[in-house]
C-alpha cells in the first residue's frame, strides 16, 4: 500500500476528528479497484477501495480530492447512520466544511477502456447492424430478446464478432 495514500487517509480522519471532536474507526484500505471508479467506500465493512491505475495517473488530485471524497462517506456514515443519501447534504457538508473541498460526485480522470469483443446482430432493415457487448450477448443466450426500433423485428446474432 503506497505510504502517501495511507498518510492522506489518516490525515483526513484527523481533520474530521478535530472538527467533530470525536474519534472515528479507521477503515481497511485497498488498492484493488479496477474499471472506471476512482474509489469506493463500503460503509458496512468500513472499507475503502481505490483504483491503483487512476491513483498512479492522477496522484496529486487523487490524494487531495478522491481520498477525502471516500473518507467523507465513511465519516458521514459513522456520524449520521445508514439512511443518508450517498452524496446528500451530510456528505456535502463534510466535504465543504471539514475538508474545504468541492463536493464533486464524479471524477474527470482519463479512463483507458480495454478493447472488447462486439457481437454483431442484425434485423430486417437493409443496413440494420447492431454491435452487442459480451454481457448483452449472454443475456440473449439466456432468452432475452431485443427489437429493432425501426422495423420492429427481433435482432438475431449474425455469427460475426469484432474487437472494438
Amino acid at each position: 500500500m503506497p505510504e502517501l495514500l495511507n498518510s492522506r487517509v489518516e490525515a483526513c480522519y484527523q481533520q474530521a476528528e478535530a472538527f467533530f471532536k470525536r474519534t472515528f474507526r479507521r477503515p481497511q484500505v485497498s488498492l484493488r479497484l479496477r474499471g472506471q471508479k476512482a474509489g469506493v467506500a463500503h460503509l458496512q465493512e468500513n472499507l475503502l477501495r481505490f483504483n491503483a491505475q487512476l491513483y498512479r495517473d492522477n496522484r496529486e488530485h487523487f490524494l487531495k480530492q478522491t481520498v477525502a471524497h471516500e473518507v467523507a462517506h465513511l465519516v458521514a456514515h459513522q456520524l449520521f447512520g445508514p439512511r443518508i443519501k450517498p452524496h446528500g447534504e451530510e456528505w456535502q457538508s463534510i466535504m465543504r466544511g471539514v475538508y474545504q473541498l468541492p463536493a464533486d460526485r464524479c471524477h474527470h480522470y482519463d479512463v483507458q477502456r480495454r478493447p472488447g469483443t462486439r457481437y454483431l446482430y442484425r434485423c430486417a432493415c437493409p443496413d440494420g447492424e447492431f454491435p452487442f457487448t459480451a454481457q448483452r450477448h449472454t443475456l440473449v443466450g439466456k432468452g432475452r430478446r431485443y427489437l429493432c426500433r425501426r422495423c420492429k423485428s427481433t435482432l438475431v446474432f449474425s455469427g460475426e464478432r469484432r474487437v472494438a
